[in-house]
């Protein structure tokens, strides 16, 4: 497949992944009465990954997050190489997704992006004001985890077709344990959409949800190799 299909593909499932998964929380979760909260927001995400995996896998690999091509990088399954162009995809499908959903939520009386549009914080920014140490942690951790799964499900070992219900289930069990710290990035495109839209405390935080990330990814990367015996 060649590189334009592929990054193609990633713009497209990072941008479905954010107005899914961030469209969740900004439309629906508190809606009255009706409201899908917490839970409901973790299974959009999930079920967002879920879905453009076995739609558009078969193209790029279907990663829809810098974190997770730098992970398959250092787990010896992605060429050095194409990180960029896959990064960019993944940026500008981010920032379409959540501009897509700015244009909907503003048709709505009284929406304000600086509300948070579903950024991600810590501190004073963060849903259960937790600190700038427990944020960090949360998410190297859980893309750590996010990592180790989506490597050991993706394996040569591993039973063909299931992949991406376990991505999409992890990425599930992911919002529901951090969503309270940092409303849950993993993914610094995520991130990076919506707070381009709130700008001011949500860019001046982005670094975390860059540098965590990426930083679990490559631990996870590197692990995996050695803990399935991988060659460089």
């Amino acid at each position: 497949m060649d590189i334009e299909r592929k990054i193609a593909a990633e713009f497209l499932g990072t941008f479905w992944l954010v107005l899914g998964g961030c469209g969740s929380a900004v439309l629906a979760a508190a809606f009255p009465h009706v409201g899908i909260g917490l839970l409901g927001v973790s299974f959009a995400f999930g079920l967002t990954v879920l879905t453009g995996a076995y739609a558009l896998g078969s193209i790029s690999g279907a990663h829809f997050n810098p974190a997770v091509t730098l992970g398959l990088w250092a787990g010896g399954r992605f060429p050095l190489k194409d990180i960029a162009p896959y990064w960019a995809a993944q940026v500008l499908g981010a920032i379409s997704g959540a501009g897509v959903l700015y244009i909907i939520a503003s048709g709505a009386t009284g929406f304000d992006p600086n509300a948070g549009f579903a950024s991600n914080g810590f501190a004073e920014h963060s849903p259960g004001g937790y600190s700038l140490v427990s944020a960090a942690v949360s998410e190297v951790v859980m893309t750590f985890m996010f990592l180790v799964v989506i490597l050991s499900v993706t394996g040569k070992n591993a039973p063909a077709g299931f992949a991406p219900i376990s991505i999409g289930l992890a990425l599930t069990l992911i919002h529901l344990i951090s969503i309270p710290v940092t409303n849950t990035s993993v993914n610094p495109a995520r991130s990076t959409g919506p707070a381009l839209f709130v700008g001011g405390w949500a860019l001046e935080q982005l670094w975390l949800f860059w540098a965590a990330p990426l930083a679990g990814a490559v631990g996870a990367g590197f692990f995996s190799r050695w803990l399935n015996n991988e060659k460089a």
